[in-house]
């Protein structure tokens, strides 16, 4: 074998992740109190305080009144009891009081740490807080309900991250680069545009998809008056919000109490909130708040004692151990209930264990059975963890309640995302259309995709069309256009807007769960740049200019997500209604057509037909039968008040659509 798995019993290794070799023992003999409640539980008349540290010889806790610059003004020894659980009772009200635990180990003192279970930080998030988390609740919070969705691939998911909608001079709000600034109505951007959630409503998605929102190491939040951008994949405190989003960093209640306003307002405007999570791994490695708690214990690592890197971050975090597992399962379902979040993307699902995957599945599901969960069903590098245990978009069958990526369709469109001059379907390049097919179906078993001719995968990976999250863009590598500008240097600006336009017609009429990058629906440009994570806001940040000048792709895009909601279509539920219902026509390399067949998904219309035209040129399609036109080119007529026959004039670069009722 290439690889041992650490926890084989008995086994000891050599850790090379510090200067001094030190053997570690196998991680399953550790006890595992997975039952165990390790959250801080606070009361008017006491704080109980736990940590498990099942190897430390000693545990302390120190009480302080600010959240940074202060002494201690209390020390106490917890106390060990059964299992590594050292905990202590603290017989006063202690809310808005801070506190940091330290671990001895090996005679040497480890990091102070707000303890992984942390509920509130202070500045940086060093020190946790103490805090009646009623007092944070917006008005009628009690009353807040999320959106409801009839199929799960009825969303249509908008990715974003909070400071680029809301940080460029024109984006009209009083809280650039806040939370609250995400949701202020009434903002305006040149030539009165709408501007932020006015902007989502007006377009029409149901769910926002939030980059990294938890608290990350980052941005230095005691320096905010100094421009900082990171998309914050680095995580630090992973039950607390991100400071720098919040008016006050300082004060830990602030950050709880505007995320959570946040999160109404997009409720009472109807709109899902989806939280970017990444359990994957960690911001620092040595210092992470985990190994000052449990040295080794969380991560995996190789035989001879280092860190793998799946994540290719630094580490990988080790969820198929009882209390790594325990801690996910139990702070996804926290965000859901403390945090009234509608769903979950998992960074680097690949990562992660099918067993944990499912198991926080069914708890989320049966909490909200409209929750959206899915990820990236692939590792950044090689794993201890045995291939056919990670998530992977391969094994997404033996995850029935969950969505990964399909980058199939992603690349399909638009050409590899890591070769610049790659072209895809939309852009000229040949023999795309079985991988346009797949990601129209969404993924399943249908009888006429040849697999074979698919990009990536030579077989289905999904089980139903709704695991299959559609999409040509996000944040990381090219934006869509800067992509299309980049391997299409000859073409001109009206020809790449119309390849813009086509790429995500066809993610947005296909059978998947679609998702756009923020801007795309107004030709959101990063200069060129391929990855952006921590560049300025001026390569980031959402100009809203580009809406003003770009009015024509906005309404192209806005039009777009009313047919896929108007028309359920292009939305149906299971493997078999797609295999019934949609039949595919013709196709070649710059041409794919389909029908949605006797009023698929109880549709209003009888029979649609779709053509994706790729070519540079128009295209005559015979027809048998009189049909309604519905979309030709930029126009949409959603009445289909002009009946055709005989022949349709498909234009060059575009989507066609017409209907029968």
């Amino acid at each position: 074998m290439k690889y041992l798995v650490l926890t084989l019993i008995g086994f000891m290794l050599l850790n090379s992740c510090d200067s001094n070799h030190k053997t570690i023992t196998d991680y399953n003999s550790y006890p595992t109190p997975v039952q165990e409640n390790l959250w801080p539980q606070y009361s008017t008349d006491s704080t109980l305080f736990k940590l498990w540290s099942p190897n430390a010889q000693e545990v302390v806790l120190r009480l302080f009144r600010t959240g940074n610059d202060s002494e201690s003004f209390a020390i106490y020894s917890l106390i060990k009891s059964n299992q590594g659980i050292w905990q202590i009772t603290v017989n006063e009200d202690l809310n808005r009081i801070y506190y940091s635990f330290q671990v001895k180990e090996s005679n040497n003192w480890l990091n102070e740490t707000p303890g992984i279970y942390a509920k509130a930080v202070g500045v940086n998030g060093n020190r946790a807080m103490i805090l009646d988390m009623e007092t944070t609740n917006p008005n009628f919070w009690e009353y807040d309900t999320s959106p409801t969705l009839k199929k799960l691939n009825e969303a249509v998911i908008y990715e974003l991250h909070i400071r680029d909608m809301t940080i460029h001079p024109q984006s009209g709000t009083k809280f650039p680069g806040k939370y609250l600034g995400l949701v202020e109505t009434g903002t305006k951007g040149p030539n009165e545009i709408n501007t932020g959630i006015d902007h989502l409503k007006e377009l029409g998605i149901t769910h926002v998809h939030l980059l990294p929102t938890f608290d990350h190491y980052s941005i230095d939040e005691v320096n905010l008056d100094t421009p900082q951008f990171n998309w914050g994949y680095d995580p630090k405190n992973y039950n607390v919000p991100e400071g720098s989003f919040s008016s006050d960093p300082f004060n830990a209640k602030v950050r709880i109490k505007e995320f959570k306003q946040m999160v109404k307002a997009f409720h009472d405007n109807g709109i899902g909130v989806i939280m970017d999570v990444v359990y994957n791994h960690t911001g620092k490695t040595e210092e992470s708040n985990f190994n000052q708690e449990v040295p080794g214990y969380y991560y995996r690592h190789w035989e001879d004692g280092s860190y793998s890197d799946a994540a290719a971050c630094g580490n990988e975090t080790a969820s198929e151990r009882h209390m790594m597992r325990k801690f996910i399962f139990e702070s996804v379902l926290y965000w859901i209930k403390e945090y009234h979040i509608d769903g979950f993307r998992f960074d680097l699902m690949g990562i992660h264990d099918i067993e944990t995957m499912n198991k926080i599945a069914d708890a989320v599901r049966e909490i909200n059975p409209d929750a959206l969960l899915y990820g990236e069903g692939w590792t950044a590098n090689d794993s201890p963890l045995p291939e056919e245990k990670r998530a992977l978009k391969k094994h997404m069958q033996q995850l029935p309640k969950i969505a990964a990526f399909s980058d199939d369709l992603r690349d399909g469109l638009k050409g590899s995302v890591f070769e610049d001059e790659s072209l895809g379907f939309i852009s000229g390049a040949k023999n795309k259309q079985e991988s346009i097919k797949f990601g129209i179906v969404g993924a399943i078993s249908h009888p006429e995709v040849n697999y074979n001719n698919v990009n990536y995968s030579d077989a289905p990976w999904t089980t139903e069309p709704w695991q299959s999250i559609n999409y040509v863009s996000c944040h990381d590598n090219h934006t869509l256009f800067d992509k299309l500008k980049i391997s299409r240097p000859d073409a001109q600006l009206e020809k790449l807007i119309a390849m813009d336009k086509l790429a995500n017609a066809i993610v947005l009429t296909s059978q998947g769960t679609p998702l756009l990058h923020a801007g795309s629906e107004i030709l959101r440009t990063k200069n060129g740049e391929h990855n952006s994570y921590n560049l300025p806001d001026s390569i980031n940040q959402i100009n809203w200019n580009w809406k003003s000048e770009h009015k024509d792709v906005f309404t192209y895009y806005k039009n777009l997500i009313r047919l896929r909601k108007e028309h359920p279509a292009f939305y149906m539920a299971n493997a078999s209604e797609v295999r019934e219902h949609l039949k595919f026509q013709k196709s070649n390399d710059s041409l794919v057509s389909f029908t949605l067949e006797g009023n698929a998904n109880n549709d209003s219309w009888k029979k649609i037909l779709i053509i994706y035209n790729a070519s540079n040129e128009k295209v005559n399609y015979k027809i048998d039968g009189i049909w309604q036109e519905a979309v030709s080119g930029s126009t949409f007529d959603f009445k289909g008040t002009r009946f055709i026959k005989n022949t349709i004039i498909v234009p060059a670069l575009s989507m066609y659509v017409a209907f029968q009722k």
